[in-house]
């Protein structure tokens, strides 16, 4: 296969099979994620949109579950550019992260977060995720041996 120069050093990475078990989770985790989005859980996710966000909030919470969705598959069937899915879902995460900022300044209830307290925990676990996102996909083990 003829990969771009500048993808070589995303695509192929090994990693331990623990790491594969974690990235697989994650992958689970966004299709379950994504599903909500279009379905059951659409409206405690329409409640979070921040206001500044520029399309509705309805379209919002569709686009990102359908993002969600396709970054799950990815890290589910796209083993050879787990390292670059990695850094999309990582990504991915950092983007979100003012629907959770929102949901805690705005004082939102969702998704069993009644409380400020609990809420302001909530976003302790961002960074943690885009952490997961990294780790479990070799992204950083990529970055680190990039040519």
């Amino acid at each position: 296969m003829n990969i771009p120069k500048k993808l070589q050093w995303g695509y192929n990475i090994k990693t331990h099979w623990i790491l594969s078990i974690f990235r697989i989770l994650l992958g689970i985790n966004l299709l379950f994620a994504g599903v909500s989005h279009l379905t059951f859980a659409r409206a405690e996710f329409v409640a979070q949109v921040p206001n500044w966000v520029p399309v509705s909030d309805d379209l919002t919470v569709l686009l990102s579950g359908i993002a969600e969705i396709i970054l799950g598959l990815a890290l589910l069937i796209l083993p050879k550019w787990k390292a670059l899915t990695g850094w999309a879902v990582a990504l991915f995460f950092v983007i979100i992260f003012p629907g959770n900022i929102a949901q805690y300044v705005n004082q939102i209830d969702a998704f069993g977060l009644d409380t400020d307290r609990a809420r302001l925990i909530r976003l302790f676990f961002q960074p943690v995720l885009v952490a997961w996102a990294l780790w479990s996909s070799g992204a950083f083990k990529a970055f680190k041996n990039r040519t």
